[in-house]
């Protein structure tokens, strides 16, 4: 008996031997490390293919850099002054494209934000034909801009597209100029891209209504909350996050519009349809001036993280 309570003793109170410690060390590190091994991959993909463009771009925005010049001399700050400089060739036209871009995200995002959510809420109701209406909503967002684009340009051409016959048609003028004159030029551009990408959104808006549970509609009815009533204090806060996803990303892909100008409108009347990534791909590979083009891109970049960062403070979502 005493030898048992010895050999207990012992193993309660002396150390393990040194080569179970070592083992258990190398798992504790190990474990430590599996984490990382997971993210490698990721890290590398971003790196390469991510960061490394990006402080590429900022350096090549402080030299003039011209594709067509073996010297490229460090300018420093002077690309950057010359988008703010009224005396630099490139001040009006880059003004110019930063309000196209504006006035396209000012009247884009707000419907892009409430039709896609009408949308969801109307299909996420039982009715016949329910999954047949959503498939029909998302089908056009699969189309690429060039698809989109071209048809769209056909359809909306002043003389021989299809819409202003069909106006004509039911007595509405038919010879509506959609995409060579204001504003009805931006009434294509936004009409075609809510059409365009209006499924996607409402299908975000359709999972996270979904992810709402019932007992609070039960709830709120019990109380005697009407359809309004409902919508406002469970859908909406409901919604909070998805919406904060959804007005980010929106705002996002609006502000970076380029193929649907660059098909549709073509930049017209004029250059007052010409976006600013229109502009910075025509500056950095029409003109050769990559360094300008950098500069613009940087800038336009850290005004949209600026957006970004102002949006999430106004929709962040609280747990109470």
């Amino acid at each position: 008996m005493a030898d048992v309570i010895e050999v207990g003793a012992a193993r309660d109170g002396a150390p393990p031997p040194a080569g179970r410690t070592r083992r258990r060390g190398a798992t504790e590190r190990g474990n430590r490390a599996t984490p990382y091994l997971f993210l490698a991959p990721y890290l590398v993909l971003f790196g390469v293919f991510g960061l490394a463009p990006i402080l590429f771009g900022v350096w090549i925005s402080l030299h003039q850099w011209d594709l067509q010049l073996p010297n490229r001399p460090f300018i420093g700050l002077d690309n950057y002054q010359d988008l703010f400089s009224s005396d630099s060739a490139i001040y009006g036209d880059w003004w110019s494209s930063v309000r196209a871009t504006g006035v396209f995200t000012l009247f884009s995002v707000p419907l892009l934000v409430v039709v896609p959510l009408g949308l969801a809420l109307l299909l996420n109701r039982s009715f016949p034909g329910r999954t047949f209406f959503r498939a029909a909503f998302f089908a056009p967002y699969v189309l690429g801009v060039a698809v989109i684009g071209l048809l769209w340009r056909f359809l909306l051409d002043a003389n021989l597209g299809l819409v202003n016959r069909l106006l004509g048609l039911v007595g509405l003028p038919s010879d509506t100029p959609w995409v060579t004159d204001v504003p009805w030029a931006w009434v294509s551009l936004v009409g075609v891209t809510v059409w365009w990408t209006c499924g996607f959104n409402a299908v975000i808006y359709l999972a996270g209504l979904q992810d709402i549970p019932a007992e609070l509609y039960e709830a709120a009815k019990v109380d005697g909350a009407g359809g309004w009533d409902r919508f406002r204090h469970v859908t909406i806060p409901g919604l909070r996050p998805v919406m904060l996803f959804v007005f980010t990303t929106t705002i996002l892909a609006s502000a970076n519009v380029f193929g649907q100008a660059f098909l549709i409108t073509q930049g017209a009347p004029g250059e007052q349809t010409r976006t600013v990534v229109w502009r910075i791909v025509d500056e950095g590979l029409r003109d050769y001036d990559a360094g300008r083009a950098a500069a613009m891109s940087v800038f336009f970049a850290l005004m949209l993280a600026v957006v970004s960062i102002v949006n999430f403070r106004l929709f962040r979502y609280r747990e109470d």
